[in-house]
């Protein structure tokens, strides 16, 4: 029906310089081959002019996505970071296979660099590769002579982690907008790869790239590239219909991050309700020993609820911010089993304060709660308390600052423990179906909208 024409030095160059791209087994429940109009979906959104906006006087970026990755695996290759393979994932991907009636959204776009971080040298050449990446994309009338790489992560880069420890993988966040922004994620090897079901879906770009510099012809009904997508839950199909009737699943729950609870509450709130109802209790406490965990006190608490509503619900009308905290709220309350009554109370005030104050025009929630050094004692001490039926380490992705110790801080890379629980527990789904309105002796009493 068409025909792929190439030039004579594409095909020796990639004849002679391309890895192999290999197509996964198709028996294998885990990945599903796309259709036409999934794989048009996709090349639309590689295609997409996406914003990338600086701080201050900084221009904004604008680059279509796809020449974004081209970019960045180019400047990686030249300085001798082999890039294995690459990925979109997230709400991206979620919306790229979802069908056209179940309206997903997304305000991130995650995209994951398959590649080997063997050292501290290689953390930093993946950091070089994306500012010399942004460097290149500034406008032609833009001075680059006194342009440093610390000015421009200053300017374009809202956040940097990496972690090196059992696993080891880096991600650096562009644009400085609350929606529209690209996260760019280097993987070497990484245990957890997903919280949920509906957002463990990998769609592998090798060949739809391999079809853009070979192809001299649209895709079209009759003529697209053979892509792959991949649920890392474990079964393409079911992960797709847990999506397509927002459900909630997962594995293992003692292996989600703290940063998972909340999560989880803004499936809630967005009306998913859980695949096995039956076991919704084990999996909230689980992810509520977690979050203790991996934030021991108010003020990291604070800290985290801030930025998650900051970076969930931008925008979103107040009453929708609240019927999350008050979700939020009653899992707490209901599912914790690893904290002392004070600190649980401690906690609930915490959520039930902003919960009062997001209503309130220009106030950005509330300044960090001041502990005292009783109270922050007895908080820290939570940090070893054990969730139900497994040991976890302190860490979060989410986090700026961590409990690992990690070379480079100086380098302006954050670092997050990745460790995690080792049961062998094998879960999938839970949350109870409606959650019923709750009243306390507070002025500001939470409640559930009927809508939930």
């Amino acid at each position: 029906m068409g025909r792929l024409e190439v030039e004579e030095s594409l095909y020796t160059q990639l004849k002679m310089e391309t890895c192999p791209i290999e197509i996964p087994d198709s028996k294998d429940q885990r990945f599903s081959v796309l259709s036409y109009e999934q794989v048009a979906r996709l090349s639309e959104l590689m295609n997409e002019v996406v914003p990338i906006h600086g701080r201050g006087n900084f221009p904004t970026l604008e680059v279509k996505l796809c020449d974004l990755v081209s970019l960045v695996k180019t400047k990686l290759e030249q300085d001798g970071v082999m890039v294995r393979e690459i990925r979109l994932n997230g709400s991206g991907a979620s919306s790229v296979l979802a069908s056209e009636c179940c309206d997903i959204s997304y305000n991130d776009l995650d995209l994951i660099f398959t590649v080997d971080l063997p050292s501290q040298k290689h953390y930093e050449r993946v950091k070089q590769a994306v500012l010399d990446s942004l460097l290149d994309l500034l406008p032609e009338q833009t001075s680059k002579k006194r342009m440093s790489s610390c000015t421009l992560k200053e300017a374009y880069v809202s956040k940097m982690v990496k972690v090196n420890d059992s696993d080891r993988w880096s991600l650096i966040a562009l644009g400085n907008n609350k929606t529209n922004s690209v996260e760019l994620k280097f993987v070497d090897r990484m245990k957890r790869k997903f919280e949920f079901s509906v957002d463990s879906f990998h769609i592998m770009l090798d060949t739809l790239f391999l079809f853009y510099d070979c192809a001299r012809m649209d895709i079209s009904e009759n003529f697209y590239p053979t892509v792959v997508g991949e649920s890392v839950y474990g079964n393409f199909n079911e992960a797709l219909y847990h999506l397509h009737r927002k459900l909630i699943a997962t594995r293992n729950p003692e292996e989600i991050r703290g940063g998972g609870l909340l999560k989880y509450c803004n499936l809630l709130v967005k009306n998913y309700r859980p695949a096995w109802p039956e076991a919704v209790k084990t999996m909230e406490r689980y992810m509520c020993s977690r979050f203790f965990i991996d934030f021991p006190d108010l003020t990291q608490q604070h800290n985290k609820l801030f930025k998650f509503l900051d970076n969930h619900f931008h925008g979103a009308d107040s009453q929708l911010k609240y019927d999350y905290l008050m979700i939020l709220y009653q899992v707490v309350d209901e599912s914790t089993v690893c904290l002392m009554g004070h600190e649980r109370r401690q906690t609930l005030a915490l959520i039930q304060d902003l919960s009062c104050q997001v209503g309130s025009p220009g106030n950005p929630y509330y300044d960090p709660p001041e502990i005292s050094s009783s109270s922050s004692s007895s908080s820290s001490s939570s940090s070893g308390f054990a969730s139900p039926g497994s040991s976890t380490a302190a860490g979060s992705t989410g986090n700026w600052s961590s409990a690992s110790s990690t070379s480079g801080q100086s380098s302006g890379w954050s670092s997050a423990s990745s460790s995690s629980s080792q049961a062998g527990v094998q879960w999938q789904g839970k949350a109870s179906g409606q959650y019923s309105p709750m009243s306390t002796s507070s002025t500001c009493s939470p409640s559930l909208s009927t809508g939930l």
